[in-house]
């Protein structure tokens, strides 16, 4: 078996190739060079799931980060167990091969509880007094507190928010490293989040995402020079491309208007109550799943989203099906926005009334993805002042409220979750140069068959 790495630089499309990334561009010359057709939605668990599966959504079950979970009537996003993912997955069937085949993934999602050998995930702890406190999970369990001995708490902090930064990537990177110097798995995934940021916040614009590039660059270049040390063969890619978009698509708040929505008063702030609720949209990037609980309403709420400005398109059953989304998680119907367009979670009318969570970063209390949780509010007198302030009741183990993030889907100004009409907006895929005929274009299926048959080629 050959041993084999699987980078995954979040967010890289040919568009972003150049002047910027001078290592990547010297190695990928050397390489074959594909563009990979997105999944749609192109969003990170569905995209992993269907390159580890090599099943479409309708077969996996991963129809995007989060879904309404019929019954117990809750949305959730980033949930972490594998036991999700409803297909085996490439490393199964190279264990088959060979029992002496061995596999580690660093970061990739729904990396709780699966087959692999060795993995780590970021899990941060809650304890009882109201704390987020970075950490990760880890299998086997003793690899977490033998990495952070070794590298330092996981800085969970740089790996999502207003302070989202290139740290989160190098420890990873060194992780990854680490694993490989203990364990020597004949198979690594590696997961770097680091272009998502600056592409999210700031859209296709070189002058703000300049330096990401460079950094995202040089961490490759510490990384493939160790493996390929090692001898291992390099596979790179990337899930989905960010494009720019300039409206935000208030879904949930159409819904509501329109009578859809049931709320609840919760200290005088409104949570919405999915399983009273006639429908409502699970927001996810530039896709959004609706779930409609009453089948008589689906024509009308059909009608009125796709009436929305900045949707491109409603899929009904068979839009699903056309798409390989036809899956029971689904939304009864799933809009789509258009190029320049995304879709907001919230719900509410009245800013007043928003939820406490609204504006903090809470990826899982929230039903819908924020990509607001990036930006600390730029209306918020004295922030740093604020900021420090929170940050030392926190040093201090009393509770806290970190409340900086803006209701202002107006700052952001890249996407992702939409199939673009630009190849060079399409995630990557570099291969070795003995890698046989490669086409332009790659249905993302293909992955999983490249990978097994990269390891198995000696």
């Amino acid at each position: 078996m050959k041993k084999t790495v699987v980078l995954n630089v979040v967010a890289l499309s040919g568009r972003l190739l150049g002047k910027h990334t001078p290592f990547l561009s010297k190695w990928i010359s050397k390489r074959r060079q594909a563009a990979i057709k997105p999944v749609l939605p192109a969003v990170t668990c569905s995209a992993q799931s269907v390159y580890l599966t090599g099943k479409w959504p309708e077969e996996n079950g991963i129809v995007g980060n989060g879904w309404y979970f019929k019954d117990e009537c809750e949305i959730k996003f980033w949930r972490q167990s594998n036991r999700l993912v409803q297909s085996p997955k490439v490393w199964d069937a190279l264990k088959a091969q060979n029992p002496d085949f061995t596999c580690a993934n660093m970061f990739w999602w729904y990396n709780m509880y699966s087959s692999v050998d060795y993995a780590v995930t970021p899990r941060p702890l809650y304890p009882s007094d109201g704390r987020k406190l970075p950490d990760v999970h880890s299998q086997p369990m003793d690899l977490r507190d033998r990495l952070q001995k070794e590298l330092g708490q996981f800085p969970l902090f740089s790996f999502w928010g207003p302070n989202a930064n290139i740290s989160s990537s190098k420890w990873i990177a060194e992780a990854s490293m680490k694993v490989d110097e203990w364990y020597d798995p004949t198979l690594t995934f590696v997961y770097l989040p680091h272009l998502d940021y600056g592409l999210q916040k700031f859209g296709i614009d070189f002058t703000h995402i300049g330096k990401d590039l460079e950094e995202i660059d040089a961490l490759c270049e510490r990384l493939i020079g160790y493996y390929e040390g090692k001898g291992a063969e390099i596979i790179l890619l990337s899930e989905y491309g960010i494009t720019s978009v300039n409206q935000p698509i208030p879904i949930n708040q159409a819904l509501r208007k329109a009578g859809y929505i049931q709320v609840k008063d919760e200290l005088g702030l409104e949570t919405l109550d999915a399983g009273t609720s006639k429908a409502f949209a699970v927001a996810d990037h530039q896709v959004a799943h609706i779930y409609v609980n009453d089948p008589s309403d689906k024509e009308a709420v059909s009608q009125l989203v796709a009436a929305l400005p900045g949707v491109e398109k409603v899929l009904d059953e068979k839009g699903k099906s056309e798409f390989h989304l036809n899956h029971e998680r689904a939304g009864d119907l799933v809009a789509v926005a258009d190029p320049n367009s995304w879709f907001t979670y919230y719900y509410w009318l009245d800013e007043n009334k928003a939820p406490d969570y609204a504006r903090t970063v809470d990826i899982h209390r929230k039903p819908g993805y924020d990509p607001v949780e990036m930006f600390a509010n730029p209306d918020i007198p004295f922030l740093k002042a604020r900021l420090g302030w929170i940050l030392l009741k926190k040093k201090l183990g009393f509770r806290y409220l970190m409340d900086v993030i803006p209701l202002r889907p107006d700052l952001v100004k890249g996407s992702h979750g939409r199939i673009s009409e630009s190849e060079t907006d399409w995630p990557v895929l570099i291969t070795a140069d003995n890698s046989g005929d490669l086409p332009p274009e790659v249905p993302p299926t293909d992955i999983y068959q490249l990978i097994y048959d990269r390891v198995l080629r000696k």
